[in-house]
């Protein structure tokens, strides 16, 4: 294997925002960065807003993976929830053959893994709760146990009990799926239950321990004096917060230096060992009633939470104004540009929006049921920005996942999906930037981008249906030419431009011959056939400066401006040759005929389109007359 390529590693991970994701990602881009290897992040924010059908949405991103296309893979699949997400993850990792690190999981002898012992120091802390501070009673909010790390900690979380001789009641096991969110709903479920308060909430994560501290805080709970809680992760905001939160500090920059590194040596032909282990530590501290051990210091503390709120700030203003332009959007041409001109703001090398080629159709946009991969088989790149740079490429297959190829240089790439509803719209890719794992409104960012070119796509719809119902209030549908209220619309005008220029008109009024007798013997399929075909003959007779129209069942109208006594006599003899013509054409049982009188006029201020019209209608009916008094004297 040639050393000098540049090595292309793909991560797949579930959520950026979590400070678990974060100092994982962060050493890991630090390995790559050290080794000149192209790291291509595929992440989604599942569970987020609560609902199923958007979810499904969002994991569309990790259909778009080619694993193949890599030299190797890291799969962060603990921090998914759900076991078929994962074991679709690891068929398709499988078949590519390429060598693969799986982070806290030791089930698939066929990768190599990462792992932290979740177990054991969860043990130590739920029996130091136990043991230290005389617990009895403690109720338990778990992880989602098809996750890795959350049957893990339950697990040990039952070990301790039954060591201690302590009875689990079933009751106080609230069971999660480890966002911020679910603290405060297992301390809702705590007091809809009317059980007696515990001597300690053990949580199975710090992000859910510091809303469940909210939460009993608000109760007016008093931590740790009235009930004791922990956590798991020892993050910046559950060891700076008052009080600062017992947990389980875990080597998670180490975890993702060391899975890349792990790889990387793989992938270079060097025997590495099959599972790698690596501890952690928890720490006792103010909401257990611990002294607290170890904390940022202040000065430290206070710059990092500036930094936060400053950044956090500026994305919002970056969100607010990204939102309020692409509201006032009404094309994708006009989205693009809006995007084009704050993107700068992101920080990053190159923003790449990759939608699937029939995103603007009106069901089909590459619906996760008819397509194979939730992708059409093309996607297109409307919007490429590089460096400030603005460029496009029409059509790519999907499989390339990059609208341009993959780069040959060291760089860090996000991929986040982009979809209404269930609904594939496409991804975007952030290269080379820093947002997706730092900003906490990366995914609102997603979300404003989704749903606004859903917009642009039903507007474009609304269009052409608004289009459409135009057309079809002044085009006749059968005939496929103007009907009355078109023809009225447009010949006003005419005829107004005539009489101001003081031209001629010529107007023409047609009656066909006969409808009743071909709708009564043979019927009105066939008598629509014979309407058609006159229409056909009266538009091909329309010449420049000419409009036709439907006027009624079986009337026809044709004006013409700045006429002359040859145009009328031209327009007759056609109409009659093309009549001649149609009828030795179809051969049919019945002869196609009409009646045409046609009137030329100096336009003046004292007529006005109807009395020419009924100029000629008159005398249409004067000739219809006529051929009708000539076939009675043949007969005779």
């Amino acid at each position: 294997m040639d050393s000098k390529k540049i090595k292309n590693i793909v991560v797949v991970v579930s959520g950026l925002d979590e400070e678990y994701q974060y100092n994982i990602i962060l050493g890991m881009n630090k390995f790559a960065e050290e080794h000149n290897i192209n790291v291509s992040y595929f992440a989604a924010f599942v569970g987020m807003v609560g609902s199923k059908t958007f979810d499904i949405g969002e994991r569309s991103i990790y259909n778009l993976v080619d694993y193949s296309r890599f030299d190797g893979a890291l799969l962060m699949t603990n921090t998914f929830g759900s076991a078929e997400i994962r074991e679709n993850i690891f068929s398709k990792v499988r078949s590519s053959g390429i060598p693969v690190i799986v982070f806290e999981s030791h089930e698939y002898p066929e990768f190599y893994d990462i792992r932290i012992d979740n177990f054991s120091v969860m043990k130590d802390l739920v029996n130091h709760i136990i043991r230290h501070h005389g617990a009895k009673v403690i109720n338990y909010i778990s992880g989602p146990l098809a996750n890795p790390e959350g049957k893990a900690r339950y697990d040990a979380f039952l070990s301790a009990m039954e060591e201690n001789g302590l009875t689990t009641e079933e009751k106080r096991i609230y069971y999660g799926d480890f966002k911020s969110y679910d603290g405060k709903l297992a301390i809702d479920d705590f007091v809809n239950s009317k059980l007696p308060l515990p001597d300690a909430f053990i949580c199975a994560n710090d992000s859910m321990a510091l809303t469940a501290i909210s939460s009993l805080e608000k109760l007016g709970y008093k931590i740790p004096d009235d009930v004791m809680v922990t956590g798991f992760d020892y993050t910046f905001n559950a060891r700076n917060c008052s009080p600062a939160i017992t947990s389980v500090k875990r080597p998670l920059y180490s975890a993702g230096y060391t899975a890349m590194n792990v790889l990387f040596n793989v992938i270079e032909g060097r025997e590495q060992p099959r599972s790698t282990v690596l501890e952690a530590t928890a720490v006792f501290t103010e909401s257990c009633g611990c002294k607290n051990a170890e904390t940022d210091d202040l000065i430290s503390y206070k710059k990092t939470t500036y930094r936060k709120i400053e950044a956090t700030n500026n994305n919002i203003l970056m969100v607010n104004r990204l939102t309020a332009g692409l509201a006032e959007t009404e094309t994708a041409s006009e989205f693009f540009d809006v995007i084009n001109a704050l993107i700068s703001e992101l920080e990053c090398e190159k923003f790449q929006f990759c939608l699937t080629e029939d995103w603007q159709d009106a069901f089909n946009t590459g619906s996760l049921t008819t397509s194979h991969n939730g992708y059409s088989g093309y996607m297109t790149a409307p919007l490429i920005w590089d460096n400030g740079q603005r460029r496009s490429v029409g059509y790519y297959p999907s499989s390339n996942m990059f609208p341009e190829g993959f780069e040959e240089r060291s760089c860090v790439n996000y991929f986040l999906p982009l979809h209404f509803g269930d609904r594939c719209l496409g991804y975007y890719i952030i290269t080379n930037g820093d947002f997706p794992i730092y900003s906490l409104l990366c995914h609102t960012l997603t979300m404003v981008l989704s749903n606004s070119i859903e917009n642009i796509r039903k507007l474009f719809h609304l269009n052409k249906a608004m289009d459409e119902l135009n057309r079809l209030y002044v085009i006749d549908p059968l005939c496929n030419i103007y009907n009355r209220n078109g023809f009225i619309n447009l010949a006003d005008d005419m005829f107004r431009e005539c009489v101001a220029k003081k031209q001629q008109i010529m107007l023409s009024f047609i009656d066909m011959d006969g409808l009743k007798f071909i709708n009564d013997n043979y019927g009105h399929n066939e008598g629509d056939f014979a309407i058609q075909r006159l229409a056909n003959i009266i538009s091909s007779c329309c010449g420049k400066g000419s409009i036709c129209a439907r006027f009624g069942g079986d009337e026809f109208v044709i004006f013409s401006v700045n006429a002359t006594d040859n145009d009328v006599t031209s327009l007759e003899h056609r109409f009659n040759l093309e009549l001649e013509n149609i009828n030795n054409l179809i051969t049919k049982p019945y002869v196609i005929s009409a009646s045409i009188g046609s009137i030329l006029t100096l336009a003046n201020e004292n007529d006005t389109l109807y009395s020419i019209i009924k100029m000629a209608d008159d005398k249409m009916y004067e000739i219809k007359k006529a051929k009708k008094a000539a076939r009675k004297s043949e007969k005779i």
